[in-house]
């Protein structure tokens, strides 16, 4: 039961991905979450969040920012990274994953998602079949609603890394 929010990747940082081996391997879109997967809560873009979607282009990827958070917070962001966006994307509801893999021109087999939680990221990109990398949030300062979750979180994260050790397979099915 709690395989279905098992990421396909469990990391310590979305600046530590090897975008470049996932484009060798056929991706050609990536998902992200922003606050705590990208800067800080809240935070603005960041030169290592612009230099990292500038390199992504160059590579040849499309981006989409895929956030709960109000348009204002998206946009500002999306405006300094120069990628699509949607906000307000309710999830872990699958509609807007599909909508981001539409807008990018990508679909399910050659499409990432990065975030930072399990409840939100990780379960309605499983939901959408869609390969998962979770990384560990850039800062503690979060709402409370959030802070309650990362203690469900942590249960959740036992068992996959006991999974892991076990050799289990946790990647999502199509993967």
């Amino acid at each position: 039961m709690l395989k279905r929010f098992y990421p396909g990747a469990y990391l310590d940082s979305a600046y530590e991905i090897d975008y470049e081996a996932l484009y060798r391997e056929g991706y050609r879109g990536i998902i992200f979450d922003i606050d705590n997967t990208l800067v800080p809560h809240g935070a603005k873009a960041d030169e290592r969040a612009k230099k990292l979607f500038l390199r992504l282009a160059e590579t040849g990827f499309s981006c989409c920012l895929l956030s709960n958070n109000k348009e204002a917070r998206v946009k500002s962001f999306r405006d300094d990274v120069k990628t699509e966006y949607i906000h307000d994307a309710h999830k872990p509801s699958v509609k807007n994953y599909l909508k981001a893999m539409e807008r990018m021109g990508t679909d399910k087999s050659n499409t990432v998602f990065v975030g930072d939680q399990i409840f939100t990221d990780v379960y309605g990109a499983n939901r959408a079949n869609i390969r998962t990398f979770l990384v560990k949030p850039i800062h503690p300062k979060e709402e409370i609603q959030i802070v309650l979750k990362r203690y469900l979180e942590k249960i959740v994260l036992a068992f996959y890394k006991r999974d892991l050790k076990r050799g289990k397979n946790h990647e999502n099915s199509n993967r």
